[in-house]
């Protein structure tokens, strides 16, 4: 079967090298001549463990195609996926322009049956608006069908989420498309995978739906952290003790300075409009994100009321991506943090281990450096920010001799209180009484 992928960013790229592993014939289109030339070499433009290799292999095998031509890829392919970006407008809302650019573009270039699918993550009603400027831009009555498959791709483990995912969400009112789809989505039978087939706009909202629900879990437990700070309980053996509750699970319940990336902030706020939209108060929804920019806030406050005056005094970073293995900036928490201190006058010495050249571009006060521990000479404090691998395990009495404060602020509760304080650090963590 042919496919192509309209939009090459961070879903659009691993769903097209993915789908070519199963064995199929995938074109991926761009309107960034460079980024495509880039991408026929084999070379992804983020970090994502394990995708250079699979594109790599399957353009090799000649199953992984590029191109900026729209109508080729469109006149070749049966099924045709939508998955150009949907970032938030000022109102919060996700912004529908690329998609209704790209349902005419598909409209103009359909000469037999298509399966147009969205991909992206979009509002409730986006797939009868699709049907819509599709039907109102054809140039002859030629049939299509429009189906919502929503994608839960986590940053970091992309390629794992699309080879054994928890289930594929289907949603489609015609059995000709259904059918498809399952077809395209064979090889996960073998491994069980649940498929869950339904109406375009029940689809839609699962999307949603998810990644708001994962949201809350985060805020929820970043809210109990701060009251476990003030009654002297441990927000880490609260998470432990609720997760093991199988109606809770342990997933999401890590405290820490809020959530950031490129789905819970977006989802989070597309989701409260649509409910503005149709005049449905989504309570817990706002006080997520409520609850998420209060954690923000707080975390930097930490910081900056131990330091007492932060003018002058040097400040370590460590972590600057919104999560681990990814590159991806857009709405870390780190870069709140480093944006308060820059204005209370702290100079900033950071690192991380693939975020720094995409920070580079917009953190020009920043001093990047190689590693942790050139980023904690001379630093009146250390922050870890972001839990990468690397500084789980870090060479604390290094750091302490490299360092001219004692303050440790571990935001991600990655040390043991009680060890850091034996080295006499003046040690923070996130939820853990102060000792």
């Amino acid at each position: 079967m042919n496919i192509s992928v309209i939009g090459s960013g961070y879903v659009g790229l691993i769903t097209g090298a993915c789908f070519a592993e199963f064995g199929l014939n995938v074109t991926c289109v761009d309107n960034d001549v460079k980024k495509i030339k880039s991408l026929k070499k084999g070379l992804v433009p983020f970090y994502e463990p394990g995708l250079e290799e699979i594109m790599q292999r399957n353009i090799k095998a000649g199953r992984l195609h590029f191109t900026s031509d729209i109508a080729e890829a469109v006149d070749s392919s049966l099924v045709i996926f939508i998955a150009v970006g949907t970032p938030p407008r000022g109102d919060g809302s996700a912004e529908m322009k690329y998609v209704e650019e790209v349902a005419k573009e598909i409209a103009k270039n359909i000469k037999s049956y298509k399966v147009v699918v969205t991909k992206s993550t979009v509002p409730v009603g986006t797939g009868e608006k699709v049907r819509t400027i599709i039907s109102k831009n054809l140039k002859e009555n030629i049939d299509f069908d429009v189906v919502s498959n929503p994608e839960f791709l986590r940053e970091g483990a992309g390629i794992e989420d699309f080879m054994r995912p928890n289930r594929i969400v289907i949603g489609t009112s015609s059995d000709q498309a259904t059918a498809i789809m399952k077809d395209l989505y064979r090889p996960l039978y073998l491994i069980e995978t649940p498929i869950v087939i339904t109406d375009v706009k029940t689809a839609e909202l699962i999307k949603y739906a998810s990644n708001a629900f994962l949201a809350t879990k985060i805020s929820f437990i970043n809210e109990l952290a701060n009251l476990c700070e003030i009654v002297g309980a441990n927000v880490q053996t609260v998470a432990k003790g609720m997760g093991l509750d199988r109606r809770i699970g342990p997933k999401f319940l890590h405290a820490g300075p809020g959530y950031g990336g490129s789905c819970f902030p977006k989802d989070t706020l597309a989701l409260l409009q649509i409910g503005k939209d149709h005049n449905v108060n989504l309570g817990i929804i706002s006080a997520t994100i409520k609850a998420n920019a209060v954690q923000k806030e707080k975390a930097a406050h930490t910081i900056i009321a131990a330091l007492e005056k932060p003018k002058g005094k040097t400040i370590c970073i460590l972590g600057l991506s919104f999560k681990p293995n990814t590159n991806d900036l857009r709405d870390a928490p780190a870069l709140f943090i480093i944006d308060k201190l820059l204005k209370e006058g702290a100079r900033i010495r950071a690192h991380d281990p693939v975020a720094m050249e995409d920070a580079k571009k917009f953190l020009t006060k920043v001093t990047f450096c190689d590693d942790a521990y050139d980023a904690a000479k001379g630093a009146d404090a250390i922050v870890i920010v972001t839990e990468w691998n690397q500084f789980r395990n870090l060479d604390l009495n290094k750091l302490k001799k490299l360092a001219k404060g004692k303050f440790f602020f571990d935001l991600r509760n990655i040390y043991e209180p009680d060890r850091l304080i034996k080295m006499g650090f003046d040690y923070y963590s996130t939820g853990r009484a102060q000792k």
